[in-house]
C-alpha cells in the first residue's frame, strides 16, 4: 500500500525501496506527505510501501496478539500474521531481497555511520512492534538486524522507523537540494558536531554575527568553523572525541 496522494515512482530512477510492516500505517501518512520524504518520493528516488500485518490474520476478528506463555503483563504479537506478511513481502519478484531491520530497544544504537551505510542499500524492510513485543520465533526465523534509536521505550516502533527513514533517505544522492548539505553536518566526516551558522540580518536585538564570517576570508572562516566544532563537541558531546 502506497500513501494516497503521492505519485508512483519511476522504476528507472528508483534508488531505494522501503517496506514498513506496522499495525498502524496511518501514522506514517502525514510524515510521508511533507518535507524531505515527499521530495524523495516525488523525484522517484524512494518508494515507501506500508504493510499492515493485521491483513494477514486469518480469523474473523483479525487477531494479531495473545497472552504470553508463563504469564506476565500485556499481550504479544503472534507469529502467524507476521510470518505470512514477511513471506509475501520479501518474496516479491520485482524487488531485490531487503536488508531487514527490527526496531527494538535491545538493538544496536542507530547513528550517522549506520544511516550512511543503509543509504547505499537498494531495499530496506522495517518491522515495527507494538504492545509487549513480538513472539521470539520471529527473531529466530528471520535475518533481522535489531536497531534502537536510544535508551528509551516507545509505544511502538513507528516513531523509530520514521527517524531511521528520514536519516537514511536524505543521504540518497539527489534527495537534498545540494548533496554537500549532508556531508557538512554533525557526525559526518571526522565525527564532530556542526559549527554555528548565521544568516541576515547581521545584527539582531543586540546580537551580532561574528566578524570573521563577514570578512570574506575563506581560510579564516574555515579555521573559525573548525575551532567552534571542536569547542562545541568538547562541551556538549565529549564522548565523540574518544
Amino acid at each position: 500500500m502506497r500513501p494516497a496522494g503521492l505519485p508512483e515512482p519511476d522504476p528507472n530512477g528508483l534508488l531505494m525501496r522501503v517496506d514498513i510492516l506496522t499495525l498502524f500505517p496511518g501514522i506514517f501518512r502525514g510524515f510521508l506527505e511533507e518535507g524531505t520524504l515527499r521530495i524523495a518520493i516525488e523525484k522517484g528516488l524512494v518508494d515507501v510501501r506500508l504493510r499492515n500485518f493485521r491483513d494477514f490474520a486469518t480469523d474473523a476478528r483479525k487477531t494479531v496478539d495473545d497472552k504470553p506463555f508463563g504469564g506476565g503483563p500485556g499481550m504479544l504479537i503472534k507469529p502467524e500474521p507476521v510470518f505470512d506478511c514477511l513471506e509475501a513481502v520479501v518474496s516479491e519478484a520485482e524487488a531485490p531481497k531487503p536488508r531487514m531491520l527490527f526496531l527494538s530497544p535491545r538493538g544496536a544504537r542507530f547513528d550517522q555511520k549506520l544511516a550512511r551505510e543503509l543509504s547505499r542499500e537498494s531495499r530496506l524492510l522495517l518491522l515495527c512492534g507494538r504492545y509487549e513485543g513480538f513472539d521470539e520465533r520471529i527473531r529466530q526465523a528471520w535475518p533481522f538486524e535489531e536497531v534502537s534509536i536510544g535508551d528509551c521505550v516507545l509505544s511502538g516502533g513507528e516513531p523509530a522507523a520514521m527517524v531511521i527513514l528520514d536519516a537514511v533517505t536524505r543521504l540518497i544522492p539527489g534527495v537534498l537540494g545540494h548533496d554537500l548539505s549532508a556531508e557538512s553536518e554533525s557526525f559526518e566526516g571526522d565525527g564532530l558536531l556542526d559549527y554555528p551558522q548565521y544568516t541576515r540580518p547581521a545584527s539582531y536585538r543586540g546580537m551580532e554575527v561574528p566578524d570573521v564570517l563577514r570578512s570574506g576570508d575563506h581560510s579564516k572562516i574555515a579555521a573559525w568553523r573548525r575551532q567552534r566544532q571542536e569547542q562545541l563537541t568538547k562541551s556538549l558531546r565529549p564522548d565523540l572525541l574518544e
